[in-house]
């Protein structure tokens, strides 16, 4: 009597079982591996060891240009799976992609740099009244002249927030005389009866650069320098005067004046308070832009 084979065969040891079993197959253990928080936290131990940001992933740290950002977006949406091996190794090769492509750049994320923040006197006033048309048509004409001679000098525009930017340069002198150039170069600028000033904040240290980004203290202490520049100029900080040689500021052909401090207001938020700026002039510079005009008090440097 013929007896029909069962659909349970008993398992012979060889594996042959397990191929056709999804469940128990080698997909099924890739799959099991991948997600094993072990063996993320191990990759994870591993990038601190590699060149470049170990934390290279995270929405800051993809922003801004650049190849190892724009693929590290669009993994982000491909790999969804944020505790996943796979998703930590690629990141890894991310990671040590924009190590090498800062390092051939010049750009480690910890040299010091003098960053430069900028905007238009009176703007927000001017374009409330002037209107969208107007306000857009201005910007653009001011990003025409004052951009190019601050990129042509090497610095690197981080950011454009309506009227003003953030601008980063490798060195203190070079700065100076691009922010100065663009400056001039705005007061050229008409636009249905106004002519923009610039009103510039320069201080150098060493932000932390994060994806097309630089954060940390040194950023929002230029940001508050800027600001002091109440009616426009240039002033500068304490630290990124003493970096510029005298002979520099001869040849840059402006005078030094001390900032006093503001008595009757309170003390400016995010930055030191031993703080000490300087207003930088030049023979170039509109009547007006003084700091008795501006409420501040100087005296020569």
């Amino acid at each position: 009597m013929d007896v029909e084979p069962s659909g349970d065969q008993p398992d012979t040891g060889d594996g042959h079982a397990e191929l056709g079993n999804p469940a128990k197959g080698p997909i099924a253990w890739l799959k099991k591996t991948n997600r094993n928080p072990g063996v993320v936290a191990m990759i994870r131990r591993a990038r601190e060891a590699l060149p470049g940001d170990p934390d290279f992933g995270d929405p800051l740290s993809m922003a801004g240009e650049g190849g190892p950002q724009a693929a590290a977006r669009a993994a982000d949406r491909i790999l969804r799976d944020r505790e996943a091996a796979t998703r930590e190794v690629g990141l890894a090769t991310l990671q040590v992609w924009q190590a090498l492509t800062e390092r051939v750049a010049g750009r480690p994320a910890d040299s010091e740099v003098t960053i430069v923040f900028t905007d238009l006197v009176g703007f927000s006033d001017w374009s409330l009244h002037a209107g969208d048309e107007a306000t857009l048509r201005l910007l653009r004409r001011v990003a025409q002249v004052a951009e190019p001679p601050l990129l042509d000098a090497g610095g690197q525009i981080v950011k454009r927030m309506g009227d003003g930017i953030m601008v980063v340069f490798r060195d203190p002198v070079t700065a100076v005389r691009a922010t100065i150039a663009a400056r001039d170069a705005v007061k050229n600028v008409e636009v249905d009866g106004y002519t923009p000033r610039i009103r510039a904040g320069i201080h150098t240290g060493r932000p932390q650069r994060i994806g097309g980004d630089w954060l940390g203290v040194d950023v929002n202490i230029a940001a508050r320098v800027m600001e002091r520049a109440t009616r426009g100029g240039l002033i500068v900080s304490e630290k990124t005067l003493e970096e510029i040689p005298p002979a520099e500021l001869d040849a840059l052909g402006v005078t030094v004046k001390r900032v006093r401090r503001q008595v009757f207001t309170g003390r400016q938020s995010g930055v030191p308070p031993d703080l000490v700026m300087y207003r930088l002039k030049t023979k170039r510079d509109v009547p007006g832009e003084d700091d008795q005009h501006d409420g501040e008090s100087v005296s020569s440097g």
